[in-house]
Protein backbone atom coordinates (compact mmCIF):
# COMPACT_ATOMS: atom_id res chain seq x y z
CA UNK A 1 0.00 0.00 0.00
CA UNK A 2 0.89 3.53 -0.51
CA UNK A 3 0.02 6.53 1.51
CA UNK A 4 -0.08 9.84 0.78
CA UNK A 5 -0.23 13.03 3.28
CA UNK A 6 -0.60 16.24 2.33
CA UNK A 7 0.06 19.54 4.36
CA UNK A 8 0.75 23.31 3.82
CA UNK A 9 -2.83 24.79 3.21
CA UNK A 10 -4.48 27.77 5.05
CA UNK A 11 -6.22 30.85 4.20
CA UNK A 12 -3.65 33.55 2.13
CA UNK A 13 -4.99 36.82 0.67
CA UNK A 14 -5.29 37.33 -3.42
CA UNK A 15 -1.11 37.76 -4.70
CA UNK A 16 0.10 35.67 -2.30
CA UNK A 17 1.98 32.64 -1.87
CA UNK A 18 1.37 28.95 -0.04
CA UNK A 19 3.45 25.69 -0.63
CA UNK A 20 2.03 22.30 -0.30
CA UNK A 21 3.81 19.11 0.69
CA UNK A 22 2.69 15.73 0.00
CA UNK A 23 4.69 13.16 1.67
CA UNK A 24 4.56 9.22 0.01
CA UNK A 25 5.15 6.24 2.07
CA UNK A 26 4.09 2.58 2.23
CA UNK A 27 5.79 -0.83 1.93
CA UNK A 28 4.73 -1.22 -2.03
CA UNK A 29 5.65 2.46 -2.87
CA UNK A 30 8.64 2.01 -5.26
CA UNK A 31 9.75 5.52 -5.65
CA UNK A 32 8.77 6.18 -9.67
CA UNK A 33 5.55 6.92 -10.98
CA UNK A 34 3.86 10.11 -11.87
CA UNK A 35 2.69 12.14 -8.94
CA UNK A 36 0.57 14.97 -9.19
CA UNK A 37 -1.72 17.47 -8.02
CA UNK A 38 -5.03 18.08 -8.37
CA UNK A 39 -8.03 20.55 -7.46
CA UNK A 40 -11.51 20.62 -6.24
CA UNK A 41 -13.61 24.12 -5.89
CA UNK A 42 -16.31 24.44 -4.17
CA UNK A 43 -19.15 22.56 -6.00
CA UNK A 44 -17.39 21.82 -8.82
CA UNK A 45 -15.62 18.88 -10.28
CA UNK A 46 -12.10 17.86 -9.78
CA UNK A 47 -9.12 19.57 -11.81
CA UNK A 48 -5.52 18.79 -12.52
CA UNK A 49 -3.02 21.49 -11.74
CA UNK A 50 0.14 19.64 -12.91
CA UNK A 51 1.87 16.30 -12.68
CA UNK A 52 6.01 15.33 -12.11
CA UNK A 53 7.43 11.76 -13.67
CA UNK A 54 8.98 10.82 -10.62
CA UNK A 55 11.88 8.82 -13.07
CA UNK A 56 12.78 11.38 -15.25
CA UNK A 57 11.84 14.90 -13.82
CA UNK A 58 9.48 15.33 -16.92
CA UNK A 59 6.50 18.08 -15.49
CA UNK A 60 3.80 19.39 -17.14
CA UNK A 61 1.02 22.10 -16.06
CA UNK A 62 -2.64 22.87 -16.89
CA UNK A 63 -3.17 25.94 -18.59
CA UNK A 64 -5.09 27.47 -15.36
CA UNK A 65 -1.37 27.73 -13.03
CA UNK A 66 0.64 27.94 -15.64
CA UNK A 67 3.48 30.60 -14.94
CA UNK A 68 2.15 31.02 -11.05
CA UNK A 69 2.26 27.39 -9.80
CA UNK A 70 6.05 25.23 -9.70
CA UNK A 71 6.01 21.70 -9.25
CA UNK A 72 9.10 19.50 -7.57
CA UNK A 73 9.87 16.48 -5.97
CA UNK A 74 12.51 16.50 -3.27
CA UNK A 75 13.56 12.90 -3.42
CA UNK A 76 15.60 12.71 -0.01
CA UNK A 77 12.12 12.80 1.48
CA UNK A 78 9.48 11.32 -1.06
CA UNK A 79 7.66 14.70 -1.15
CA UNK A 80 6.00 16.04 -3.93
CA UNK A 81 5.76 20.30 -3.43
CA UNK A 82 4.03 22.79 -5.10
CA UNK A 83 4.74 25.95 -4.52
CA UNK A 84 1.99 28.40 -5.61
CA UNK A 85 1.99 32.01 -6.38
CA UNK A 86 -0.49 35.26 -7.11
CA UNK A 87 -2.51 33.06 -5.75
CA UNK A 88 -6.53 34.83 -6.63
CA UNK A 89 -9.86 33.62 -5.43
CA UNK A 90 -10.70 30.90 -8.09
CA UNK A 91 -7.74 28.59 -7.03
CA UNK A 92 -9.60 28.26 -3.87
CA UNK A 93 -10.16 24.12 -3.35
CA UNK A 94 -9.71 21.35 -1.73
CA UNK A 95 -5.82 20.27 -2.74
CA UNK A 96 -5.02 16.69 -3.39
CA UNK A 97 -1.87 14.46 -4.00
CA UNK A 98 -2.01 11.93 -6.49
CA UNK A 99 -0.24 8.80 -7.74
CA UNK A 100 0.10 6.74 -10.60
CA UNK A 101 2.39 3.77 -9.96
CA UNK A 102 2.83 3.26 -13.66
CA UNK A 103 4.72 6.42 -15.58
CA UNK A 104 4.35 4.86 -19.25
CA UNK A 105 1.52 7.11 -19.31
CA UNK A 106 1.48 9.88 -17.43
CA UNK A 107 -1.10 12.53 -17.72
CA UNK A 108 -3.52 14.97 -16.30
CA UNK A 109 -6.52 12.27 -16.02
CA UNK A 110 -7.71 11.86 -12.50
CA UNK A 111 -9.10 8.35 -13.43
CA UNK A 112 -5.41 7.38 -14.21
CA UNK A 113 -4.56 7.88 -10.55
CA UNK A 114 -4.08 4.61 -8.38
CA UNK A 115 -3.77 6.56 -5.11
CA UNK A 116 -5.10 9.70 -3.56
CA UNK A 117 -3.99 11.80 -0.26
CA UNK A 118 -6.87 12.96 1.67
CA UNK A 119 -6.32 16.41 0.93
CA UNK A 120 -5.76 20.16 2.03
CA UNK A 121 -7.97 23.14 1.90
CA UNK A 122 -6.57 26.36 0.29
CA UNK A 123 -8.89 29.56 0.38
CA UNK A 124 -7.91 32.55 -1.16
CA UNK A 125 -9.89 35.61 0.16
CA UNK A 126 -9.37 38.97 1.51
Amino acid sequence: QVQLVESGGGLVQPGGSLTLACAASGSTFSGYGCMGWFRQPPGKEREAVAYFVLRTGMLVYADSVKGRFTISHDNARKTLILDMNDLKPEDTAMYYCALDPDDRFCNLQASSYEYWGQGTQVTVST
